[in-house]
């Protein structure tokens, strides 16, 4: 499957607000990701279109497809920003690198990622 950058930000901020709040709003994601409510009102109906989200009127939901979706671009991201500061880059610009590496690190680099940081640290799995 070809990464969308825009898709996949999205589905990790509505997975991040869902695990801190009950409901998602969209004005929350706005907020989050720092664009405008009507941005975000057809960033959902794209992701409703291809089966990530559903709403029932105010609140965002992740489909089955969408919070695993989701929570792979999470891991992505976690993997990529734990390698980094295993590195000896700081945690805030690990944090910024990890969010655009996350959207285009093969399949391979991400394999290779994940079982360094593994190795390094206390996880048993990612």
């Amino acid at each position: 499957m070809k990464r969308n950058q825009s898709t996949e930000d999205y589905l990790e901020c509505i997975l991040l607000l869902s695990r801190e709040n009950e409901f998602v709003h969209r004005v929350d994601v706005a907020r989050r990701t720092g664009v405008s409510q009507p941005a975000v009102q057809k960033a959902v109906k794209l992701l409703q279109s291809s089966g990530y989200v559903e709403c029932d009127g105010m609140h965002i939901y992740l489909t089955q497809t969408g919070a695993r979706y989701a929570e792979e671009v999470y891991t992505r991201h976690c993997t990529v920003r734990d390698f980094l500061i295993l590195h000896g880059v700081n945690g805030a610009d690990a944090e910024e690198d990890a969010c655009e590496i996350e959207h285009v690190i093969s399949d391979a680099t991400f394999c290779a990622m994940k079982n360094y940081v593994l190795k390094n640290t206390d996880r048993r799995e990612i």
